[in-house]
């Protein structure tokens, strides 16, 4: 197969030892950014790297091909202000809400809850107040909402582990709901949603993103 016909990366679920054996989301962008070959690349930030994995496993095989353009947009991406964990969690949790099992509306609520907590802290708001985003989709689920409120009055307020577990823990529930989610369109939706968590990505990078390619086709395999 030669390089004009690889030039377009042909996405698989999950990790791969070498290009041989396919490719998911990020190891595509590893490679595109020149680092050796991972699913964890240094490129972009972790919790938006997984987005991407989770994106990419819970799409069909069909939807897939749609996630390949957004590739070179996540190179690079590595803002390291304290908002951006908590953001990226509530624009996953913002659209997953709405639509997933009453199950995952409850862990989500509470996720959502304390991640606008650390956005308050943050903003120098009351701890109670919330983003209008985040308010609406908890409005859409209110037995859910009136649940967490109660849980997470009552739990430690620090929260230690939020960036390292529970914003990652959140992010996977929000992806696997919408993709079991009794709707027509989850792999829309899904495409949407990464697309979304990009753009929140970059509004908190300290300069423009210049992305540079380290190779212009796919290895061969």
């Amino acid at each position: 197969m030669d390089k004009q016909e690889m030039s377009v990366p042909v996405l698989s679920r999950g990790k791969h030892r070498n290009p041989r054996k396919g490719a998911c989301f990020m190891e595509f962008a590893s490679y595109l950014a020149g680092e050796p070959w991972s699913d964890h690349p240094a490129c972009t930030n972790a919790l938006l790297a997984g987005v991407a994995r989770d994106v990419n496993d819970c799409t069909t095989d069909a939807g897939r091909t749609r996630l390949a353009p957004l590739i070179p947009s996540v190179i690079g991406l590595t803002p390291d202000d304290p908002h951006v964990v908590p953001r990226i969690a509530a624009v996953c949790i913002q659209q997953a809400l709405p639509v997933v099992s009453q199950e995952r509306q409850y862990i989500l609520a509470v996720a959502l809850l304390v991640g606008e907590r650390h956005l308050a802290e943050l903003d120098g708001r009351p701890l109670d107040s919330m983003e209008p985003a985040s308010q609406a989709a908890l409005d859409s689920v209110p037995a859910a909402a009136k649940w967490a409120r109660t849980f997470t009055a009552r739990a430690h307020r620090g929260h230690p582990d939020y960036g390292r577990r529970t914003a990652p823990r959140a992010v996977s529930c929000a992806v696997e709901g919408i993709s079991q989610a009794c709707v027509s369109n989850p792999d829309d939706r899904l495409v949407d949603l990464l697309s979304a968590t990009i753009a929140e990505a970059k509004r908190w990078m300290p300069f423009p993103v210049v992305v540079e390619v380290a190779r212009e086709s796919a290895p061969a395999r």
